[in-house]
Formats: structure tokens, sequence, C-alpha cells
């Protein structure tokens, strides 16, 4: 066998060992290992994940007051924000109607705040925790982006839930950290940031004024608040 004939043997095998079968394989989505990586002045697509929060509801003017908004400001210049909150939305509303859309965006920075109207909607535990680890899957799967989660506040301090009876906020309250034990049990799972919300339910007591008039959603000085703990998360 000639040395220009055994080459072109061996090129052939090589082939065959890369290519398998012959069809091409996709490469799998890869996401920065942290926030600060999306934040190198390069412009991105941000995509906000939600329901009354995310439009800003509580605030004088919602479209520059809102959390989603005050995140996007932040971002480099030329960005892109996409803010797919619906008021009232649960979690398994935005499977169907918010992460389409989110999927089909090809974000690079997505921030998902979806749990009180499902906790306070009634929404069992089992099917809430289910529902999420879909959409931390689809987005893992879906896309490249850096996803940063965020739990449920102590709602038994706000105004909305002062005519309770003890008992009913102690109930309620043990709810909430079974709930958010789940919560960080998925997003340590798929490698999210989480934003601990419950964790500083000092400031709700300290300052009434982060929540508005509504007794529920904040105010335009309570999403500047957390605003700036998505921000600590994306950054961290």
């Amino acid at each position: 066998m000639s040395l220009l004939l055994l080459l072109a043997l061996l090129l052939v095998c090589s082939a065959c060992s890369i290519g398998g079968t012959g069809q091409n394989v996709q490469p799998t989505p890869t996401r920065p290992a942290h926030g600060k990586q999306l934040l190198t002045g390069k412009p991105l697509t941000y995509v906000a994940l939600g329901a009354s929060d995310a439009v800003g509801v509580g605030s004088a003017n919602p479209d520059k007051q809102s959390y989603v908004a005050l995140i996007g400001q932040r971002l480099p210049r030329g960005s892109h924000l996409l803010n797919f909150g619906i008021s009232g939305s649960t979690l398994h509303n935005a499977l169907a109607k918010e992460l389409p859309l989110t999927l089909s965006t090809s974000p690079e920075l997505v921030t998902v705040w979806l749990v009180a109207n499902d906790f306070v909607g009634g929404v069992s535990y089992e099917s809430y925790m289910s529902d999420l680890r879909t959409l931390l899957k689809q987005l893992q799967t879906g896309t490249h982006a850096f996803v940063v989660l965020a739990n449920l506040p102590d709602l038994t301090l706000l105004p909305s839930f002062s005519g309770r009876t003890r008992e009913q906020k102690t109930s309620t309250l043990q709810e909430i950290k079974r709930w958010n034990n789940g919560i960080a049990h998925e997003a340590a799972h798929n490698h999210i940031p989480l934003v601990d919300l419950f964790a500083d339910e000092s400031i709700l007591t300290a300052h009434p004024e982060f929540v508005s008039n509504d007794g529920f959603h904040p105010s335009a000085k309570g999403y500047a608040v957390l605003a700036d703990k998505f921000w600590r998360a994306i950054n961290a």
C-alpha cells in the first residue's frame, strides 16, 4: 500500500470517528459563570419574567420605577429590555405565555420573580415546584442566559395581611419558609443565584414606605430596593 493511500484511509477513519453517525452535533448552550461577564460594555438582551411586580404596579410611573426598569437602566448602553411580566400571572400561566417568548429572543440575562400569586392564590406546593423545575430546565436548555431567581418575602408583615390572627400568620409564615426552602433547593440544583427577599424581613418593619398604598405591592422606593437586590445577585 502506498504512503498516500495509507494517509487517505487514516483521514477517512478519523472523520468517521468524529462525525459518528454523520449527523451534526448541536453544541449545548453556554452561559456566563457569573453576571459580571455580561456587564463589560457589550449590549445584551434582558428578559424579565414576572407578574404585577415586574410591571411596576404600586409605583407612580411603572415604566421607569419598576424594579425591572431600574435594572434595565443599569445595563450596558444599547441593551434591550423585554419585560414579559403580566399582572396577575402565576408561574403556570407564565409557562404558557411568558416562557415561549423568552425562548424566542435569545436573552443573555433573565430575572424571574413568579411566586406571590401562586402562594396567595392557593396553588399547592407540589404543583408550584413542578412548574418551577420545568421553567428552570427550559431556561437552562433553551437559552444561554444568566438567570436570577427571587423567593417569597415575609408576606405576613404586609398591611394586607394585618387582619389575620396570630395563629393564621404563624401558619402562613411556616408555609412561606417551606416554599422558600424548595425554591432555594431548585436554585442551587440549577446553579442559579437566589435573591433572598425573606432574609431581609426587617426592611418591611423598619421602612413601611417601601410598600404602596394598596398594602401589597412595593412602592417606588420599594422597587428601588428590589432592583438593588437583583443587581447585587447579578454581580455576585
